[in-house]
Parts: C-alpha cells; sequence; structure tokens
C-alpha cells in the first residue's frame, strides 16, 4: 500500500496531517491513548492533533513515524506547521481558538485581544515596545485584527468575556482610544454577538485574581485551557485542569454583572471618556 502523499503547506496543513495521522494510527490498530503513551502524551492529546486543534511538533512527528511506519512523512510535514505569526507561546493557543465553537475568556487588566480596536492593540504594543519602529506596531497591530475576523461568523464561535471592571477604567491609548474600545465592545454585545460581563471593582476578593484564563471548547475534540503570563503561556488539555478552570470560569460569571448591568456600565465609561476628549 502506498504511503501518504507530502501536504500542500496552503490548504490547511493541520487539517490535513490530523487526518493522515488518524488513518495512519487506526490502519496500525491502536487507539489514541495506545499511540500517546510511548510519547507520553494522553489520548486526548492525540485526539486534538488528530482535529486539528493542536500543532503537530518535530520531535513528536519523528516518533510518530516511527511508531506508525510512515516513512518520514510527518516529520518532512511539520515545515508546513511551523510558520507562526504568532508568539511561541501563543501560537498553539491562536490556532485552536481558530476552530473553537466555544471560548469563555476573563483577563484582569486588559480588553481580550479578540475584542480590541486598532488604536487600542497599538497603545498596548507601544507600551510592551517603547523601542520599535512604526512599522513593526503596526504589522503587530494588523495580525492581532486579523485574529478578530472570526467574529465575522454570526453565531459561531461561542465567545463569553468577563472584564475587569480594571480593563474599563484603565485609559489604555488615551479618553480617545478608550472610548472607541468600548463603543465596540458594546456594540458586539448590543448586536448579541457576544456575552459580556463586567467583574466590579466592589466585587472584592475573586477566583481569578490570578491571572488571566481562556477556555476553548471544539465540535471533535476535547477542551483545552490556556493560561498566560508574561511572555509566557501554556495551553492544557488534562481534564481535571480544564475542569477546576472551567470552575474558575463559572465563580467569575457568578460574581460579575448581569449582562444589561455590565452594557451600560461599559456604555457609561464610554460617555465619560468621550466627555474627558470632549473637555480636556
Amino acid at each position: 500500500m502506498p504511503g501518504p502523499k507530502d501536504l500542500d503547506p496552503s490548504s490547511s496543513p493541520r487539517a490535513l496531517i490530523g487526518s493522515e495521522l488518524r488513518h495512519a494510527r487506526e490502519r496500525k490498530g491502536l487507539s489514541q491513548s495506545e499511540l500517546g503513551e510511548p510519547l507520553f502524551v494522553s489520548g486526548s492529546f492525540i485526539g486534538q492533533l488528530e482535529a486539528g486543534t493542536r500543532r503537530l511538533h518535530l520531535e513528536y512527528a519523528v516518533q510518530i513515524d516511527e511508531i506508525l511506519d510512515t516513512n518520514g512523512f510527518f516529520e518532512r510535514n511539520c515545515s508546513a506547521l511551523a510558520k507562526s505569526k504568532y508568539p511561541d507561546h501563543f501560537e498553539e493557543a491562536a490556532e485552536a481558538e481558530a476552530v473553537a465553537t466555544a471560548i469563555r475568556h476573563y483577563l484582569p487588566l486588559l480588553i481580550p485581544g479578540l475584542l480590541q480596536t486598532p488604536a487600542y492593540a497599538a497603545a498596548l504594543f507601544r507600551s510592551y515596545r517603547p523601542m520599535v519602529s512604526g512599522a513593526e506596531i503596526e504589522e503587530l497591530v494588523a495580525t492581532r485584527m486579523e485574529r478578530a475576523h472570526l467574529l465575522r461568523d454570526p453565531t459561531t464561535p461561542l465567545l463569553w468575556v468577563v472584564l475587569d471592571e480594571a480593563a474599563v477604567r484603565r485609559p489604555v491609548g488615551g479618553a480617545t482610544a478608550m472610548a472607541e474600545a468600548l463603543r465596540h465592545v458594546a456594540d458586539l454585545a448590543r448586536r448579541h454577538r457576544i456575552i459580556m460581563q463586567v467583574l466590579p471593582f466592589d466585587a472584592g476578593a475573586h477566583a481569578g485574581m490570578g491571572g488571566s484564563l481562556k477556555l476553548m471548547e471544539f465540535a471533535d475534540a476535547p477542551p483545552l485551557c490556556f493560561v498566560e503570563g508574561l511572555d509566557m503561556g501554556k495551553l492544557l488539555d488534562d481534564p481535571a485542569t480544564v475542569a477546576r478552570h472551567t470552575l474558575t470560569f463559572n465563580l467569575l460569571q457568578a460574581a460579575a454583572l448581569s449582562p444589561q448591568r455590565s452594557l451600560a456600565l461599559v456604555e457609561s465609561a464610554a460617555q465619560d471618556y468621550e466627555h474627558e476628549d470632549q473637555h480636556p
């Protein structure tokens, strides 16, 4: 039987490699867990590779070729997956985000990237990288705006965001940029494209004080959780860990204002920024 052909990097390489991985595994008569065992990964991890929600790294590709007798196919085609516009710590999360059916996100200090406007994102990138050129900032902003294209679909993915009030009150980019950013978030909520809640200052101590949290669900793969810090991030698939972080998000939802009251707070803050811009 002939082996699989090399992939065309222009045609969804993660999905194609995932499909070939499933085919090769089943031909060898192995379950996902049985393939994962010698790689020291879970069966869920193999399922995510096959579904295209996680990227196959070279270290695993080499071992998979040996286990499945695929004549170097997966090693050769890893190059089709290696190029990314995103930082190393975020690239897998961005790839998973693009195919998620549901995303639940909490950030303690910022408006999430999927909801940012160009001016807001530019101010953030400039604060992170004060010495880079304007062209580099523009490229970073363009990449972030490209991620937000997934919200053009009217219903998928479901995006549920809990904004900390700190993200509403901190004037990133000045009054004009903040007014625009908050109006954008409010517009998405009013059009029922997102579910948005604000966690107010008077909620006091809460379950998310340790940092950011993003939960992602998929049509044909187990859920993932992404936790992030300064220039670092980790994609988690352990069911117990994902369940624990899901509870954390549920607690944040319970402590936050209702969507209606949250929308009123965000629109009021936008109006305050607009007034500040008009009367400095």
